[in-house]
């Protein structure tokens, strides 16, 4: 089924990806992310026994590994000299299948984990807590992870959403010294709410962190030191959560049932499976049926997004996009032409 028009004309894939069939895994909830590595092979994360599952351009199982996470929700690919490596960010948090995906109070202070692994599962560092008053009592449950690559001329420095605890970005050096965050008060886009993916954009001459701030509608863009530079969207979009570009093109997963294209200057060109009316229904991502139970994967439609969540491009253009929702789905946007 095509989808989309111009240079954003994609072929809808429904049924690509072979991941292993289980039964708990149709009633556990997929909630994570998508990334690329250099030689095309996907690399994403199977709810049902927390394995990073790698998977080749036809959707095979290449290789898998046991992760030690409760779930890879961030997801990035970082290239050091002749190795490839996966920053994860793990936020600690899951819900049984017969639970709507809401926070709950457990009385306990939750915290969550970023790990730099091999394609092969070793973890070889992970990123300590920041250590600032706001988690002396506030959940950290980090949603997403950027670099600042080397290889680009970057410093090496990562980002981290706290986008399910305090609403704030961390800055980290290469070294894994913490340097600082953002909250969003310090430009015009104001104080962060849902800062769900967080996105090197290098798409300029100047490269810009990109901040998807998902409960205000908006992007806000800041330089690489830190310092705000604008914020756009909030006439556009309803729920910005991860980024992936594709040449000058922009790339937004909207988490309400839509991928946003945009162009070079983040105008709008055009959405992408778009299915905002399913949001509406009860039980959404899933279904409820009479009595109220939750019914897995009923409101998934073929051409339509349900809860994109997860989001990457290959160097050819084709997207991969994991949903949000009881069972999961995986779909391949292939590239027209």
């Amino acid at each position: 089924m095509a989808i989309g028009s111009g240079r954003a004309s994609y072929e809808w894939l429904d049924h690509w990806a072979k991941v292993p069939d289980t039964e708990s895994a149709r009633t556990e909830w997929a909630h994570h992310d998508v990334g690329v590595t250099q030689g095309g092979e996907v690399v994403t994360f199977h709810q049902d026994n927390r394995t990073v599952l790698v998977l080749g351009k036809d959707g095979d199982v290449l290789r898998s590994w046991d992760s030690g996470l409760t779930a890879a929700h961030g997801m990035v690919m970082v290239v050091e000299g002749a190795s490839e490596y996966a920053w994860i960010a793990d936020t600690g948090r899951t819900r049984p299948a017969s639970q709507q995906y809401r926070a709950t109070d457990t009385g306990q202070r939750l915290s969550g984990r970023v790990v730099k692994t091999t394609l092969d599962g070793k973890i070889i560092a992970e990123l300590q807590e920041p250590g600032i008053p706001i988690y002396r009592e506030g959940d950290y449950l980090p949603t997403s992870v950027a670099v600042n690559e080397e290889r680009h001329g970057g410093n090496g420095d990562i980002w981290v959403a706290d986008g399910y605890g305090q609403s704030y970005v961390h800055r980290y050096t290469k070294a894994g010294e913490y340097v600082g965050g953002i909250t969003g008060e310090e430009g015009r886009g104001g104080r962060f709410s849902t800062p769900h993916g967080v996105f090197v954009d290098r798409r300029r001459s100047e490269p810009e962190l990109y901040v998807a701030d998902r409960a205000n509608h908006q992007v806000q863009v800041y330089d690489l030191e830190g310092t705000f530079k604008r914020a756009f969207g909030s006439d556009f979009l309803t729920s910005p959560s991860v980024f992936a570009v594709d040449g000058d093109l922009l790339v937004v997963g909207e988490l309400r049932a839509r991928l946003a294209v945009l162009d070079g200057d983040d105008k709008l060109v055009t959405y992408l499976g778009s299915n905002e009316e399913v949001c509406d229904v009860p039980g959404w991502p899933n279904n409820l049926n009479d009595g109220g139970e939750i019914v897995p994967t009923s409101l998934i439609q073929h051409g339509k997004f349900n809860s994109p969540h997860g989001l990457a491009a290959d160097s050819d253009g084709n997207l991969y996009v994991a949903e949000w929702l009881i069972g999961g789905r995986m779909v391949k946007l292939a590239k027209a032409g």
